[in-house]
């Protein structure tokens, strides 16, 4: 059977996975570091590419390629094809302003009929990490740049275009830009995309840069962006977290709850959303659906945190939490340690309630964890579900899922099955599926080996007594939606 490769350009790492493209068998895998920080000249990830290529084996067997990488950077290129500048990472805040001042020049002056503007033309509402405010950034600070720029791609653009073999000087304007692609997924994290109408909004780029660009032609879930020098057919990539849904296998009606440093809750919708709160970002997916995400900032670091004050490991921290009933014997974690985004309260605090002298023990307080960061991302999944998103069941991943005390809690907490697939590299495996389907013409239908489904019995008062202490401490919270599904 022929071989597909998909490729994983995190902002930490490089990963490359070689499959079979009719089973999904996993044949070879190789993986390399990014440097630090959040502005990074994109021949760091070529290199990391290379060396991951390498460790895997190289490509020169495989039939067809994909990358997923990090959404929203802002990669520049002049006339000739060099990068401008360094990249910006979606993680890098010098932007903040920018965002602001877009959503209120939007509304001319007013913020709510600005967010609404955004809303409702690109599906989500600027904050700094979107392209968009990148830009608008590099205008107001770096004009000779701005004015420099000819064309504007994502890290995955980028990467797809070195691969086809094009890079610098080496064609011309228009055979060298032209050839930059790109998918949807990752399109609508720019902030100049309507997933809606899949079209480039030339006003938004206006408006931010000064002028309208090169923009990387948007493939069909299907389409193949060029080949290999070696003859290997390029798929359209996609952006991470689309990436991560088609490597686990998610379909419509399908949540898929990441617990990493940050946790992140989105869904395979058949309806675009449009939330003028900002909670909801109205992402596309990679097949050809949408992909409403929300984002919260507190998840396995609470673990972290929480564990090195008892003075355990975390698979003891795992043995503690199951030790304590359903409920931390009342005892409610609200898990705000670093503000929060969904609700949107960034000078926010953690607080522990609802403390006695009989339940205040080393089980109840780790299990009040657990149960804190879950409820959290039940917030995430209810802003969701009032965008009109349909959840029949959850699809459980990260570093976090890894613990059972976790997996039961979300069980009981969301009060829907809970698949918990097998730890692997799922943005690359899903960059390898998409691979696979521009090679056979059809996603194939790969087993989810080792996956298990958790059920619990439902508790919805764990939940409502979380959300009464944030309430509590946080008034605005006591009008977000009530249900989580």
């Amino acid at each position: 059977m022929p071989l597909v490769a998909g490729v994983d350009s995190s902002t930490q790492s490089c990963k490359v996975v070689i499959r079979d493209a009719e089973t999904g068998a996993l044949v070879r895998f190789g993986s390399a570091p990014h440097p630090a920080g959040t502005e990074v000249h994109p021949d760091a990830w070529w290199d990391a590419l290379q060396t991951a290529i390498a460790a895997a084996g190289g490509i020169d067997d495989v039939a067809a390629i994909s990358v997923g990488g990090q959404q929203h950077g802002m990669v520049c290129l002049d006339e000739d094809g060099e990068v401008v500048r360094p990249a910006l990472l979606w993680n890098d805040t010098r932007s903040a302003a920018a965002a602001d001042a877009l959503i209120k020049e939007a509304g001319e002056g007013d913020a709510v009929a600005g967010a609404r503007w955004w809303a409702e033309t690109t599906g989500t509402v600027p904050v700094a990490s979107i392209t968009a405010t990148k830009l608008r950034w590099l205008a107001d600070h770096e004009a000779e740049n701005a004015a420099r720029t000819a064309a504007v791609c994502l890290p995955h653009d980028w990467l797809s275009w070195r691969l086809a073999g094009h890079g610098p000087k080496s064609q011309g304007l228009e055979a060298v830009l032209g050839a930059l692609t790109t998918d949807r997924s990752d399109a609508s994290g720019t902030g100049y995309f309507s997933p809606v109408t899949n079209q480039y909004l030339p006003e938004v780029l206006e408006r931010t840069l000064g002028h309208v660009p090169v923009l990387p032609r948007v493939l069909g879930p299907l389409e193949s962006g060029g080949q290999s020098p070696a003859g290997a057919l390029i798929g359209p990539g996609a952006g991470d977290n689309a990436g991560a849904g088609l490597g686990v296998g998610a379909s419509v009606g399908d949540v898929v709850v990441s617990i990493g440093t940050s946790g992140t809750v989105f869904a395979v919708a058949v309806q675009p959303t449009s939330d003028p709160s900002g909670l909801v970002a109205g992402f596309a997916d990679a097949t050809g659906h949408y992909l409403p995400l929300a984002c919260t900032l507190n998840a396995s670091r609470v673990l972290d945190a929480t564990a090195k004050l008892l003075d355990v490991t975390l698979p003891e921290l795992t043995q503690l939490a199951l030790a304590a009933p359903v409920g931390a014997g009342g005892l409610t974690l609200v898990p705000y340690f670093e503000g929060e985004r969904t609700p949107n309260l960034p000078d926010a605090t953690g607080s522990l309630q609802g403390m006695t002298l009989g339940n205040f023990t080393r089980s109840n307080l780790a299990r009040a964890a657990v149960e804190g960061i879950v409820c959290s991302l039940a917030d995430g999944l209810a802003a969701l579900t009032a965008q009109g998103v349909t959840a029949e069941r959850i699809i459980l991943v990260g570093g976090g899922a890894r613990s059972e005390a976790v997996q039961l809690a979300a069980a009981a907490i969301f009060g829907l099955p809970v698949l918990v697939p097998e730890p692997g590299e799922y943005v690359a495996d899903g960059a390898a599926r998409q691979a696979a389907a521009v090679l056979l013409g059809r996603f194939p239908e790969w087993e989810n080996a080792g996956a298990t489904t958790i059920t619990a019995p439902s508790a919805p008062d764990v939940l409502a007594r979380y959300r009464a202490a944030a309430a509590a401490l946080y008034p605005m919270t006591a009008s977000s939606p009530k249900e989580a599904q």
